[in-house]
């Protein structure tokens, strides 16, 4: 697909991958809505962006909203006459076992990491409609697929995601408007500035896990980049991710294994 003038939505775009998003399409030229509650780091990415050669403009929009995800689309149409895609990869992260989990732990997961991506493709499907096609582009985990323990809020939104994004594949598809879901693993990201939870050492551990990752948000950006618009509906940027997914499609009580494990060691405290 010629991707030169793209009208791209990005939420969460005043850091980590939604910023590495907006600079991977900025370099194909395309014209940029940016969303986030950090307007500060809207204006840099914006800046960034557009030196990248591409063009944008920036919007406060809190995806808990669905009206200021309504305005975000109304914006689009009287600024760049449409969409052509739509990427909701605003989120926090959490931790903690589910004992010590409290239900506002869990409202805020369900409340951002999945009705937020909800009430975008809500917000955006008239568009979409009216245009007879467009892209949807749904920021998941593999918390998904690989449920990890001392985040159980945090794996079950994030399946809420794929199930959601499976759903629109099959739903949209008779109407020209292509889905993709977006499965990472850790990376290099600054994910950790919207933890939300009680557990201290399951922030620390995911520190480590984001320090020692060997890819970068930005080469998870242009993966997602390239798989979607090669039409790959669940794109699964990291390779040990991978052989993660098609291990519990072949054995799955070898990946719980594994958890038992992980969750044991989290006890002992070690």
């Amino acid at each position: 697909m010629q991707t030169t003038g793209q009208r791209v939505v990005i939420t969460g775009a005043g850091s980590g991958l939604g910023r590495e998003l907006a600079l991977r399409y900025a370099r194909e030229g395309a014209r940029l809505a940016l969303a986030d509650i950090n307007d500060a780091g809207l204006e840099e990415t914006r800046r960034l962006a557009t030196a990248a050669g591409g063009w944008a403009f920036t919007q406060r929009c809190d995806v808990r909203d669905f009206s200021q995800l309504a305005a975000l689309e109304q914006s689009c149409e009287e600024r760049v006459q449409g969409v052509d895609v739509l990427i909701n990869n605003a989120g926090i992260a959490s931790g903690g076992m589910f004992w010590d989990l409290s239900l506002e732990d869990w409202d805020s997961q369900i409340c951002i990491n999945l009705m937020g991506v909800v009430k975008g493709c809500k917000a955006f499907m008239p568009v979409f409609m009216k245009q007879g096609g467009g892209r949807i582009i749904n920021i998941a985990s593999m918390a998904a697929i690989i449920q990890t323990p001392g985040m159980s809020n945090y794996n079950v939104a994030k399946a809420g995601v794929v199930a959601l994004s499976e759903s629109l594949l099959v739903e949209l598809q008779p109407l020209g408007i292509k889905v993709n879901v977006v499965c990472p693993s850790f990376f290099q990201t600054n994910l950790l500035e919207s933890y939300h939870g009680p557990d201290s050492k399951a922030r620390d551990d995911m520190a480590k896990l984001l320090q020692n990752s060997p890819i970068s948000a930005a080469d998870v950006a242009d993966t997602i980049y390239r798989e979607s618009e090669a039409d790959q509906f669940m794109i699964l940027p990291h390779e040990r991710g991978r052989l993660a997914a098609e291990q519990k499609r072949a054995d799955p009580q070898v990946i719980y294994e594994e958890m038992f494990k992980l969750s044991a060691k989290r006890l002992r405290g070690s």
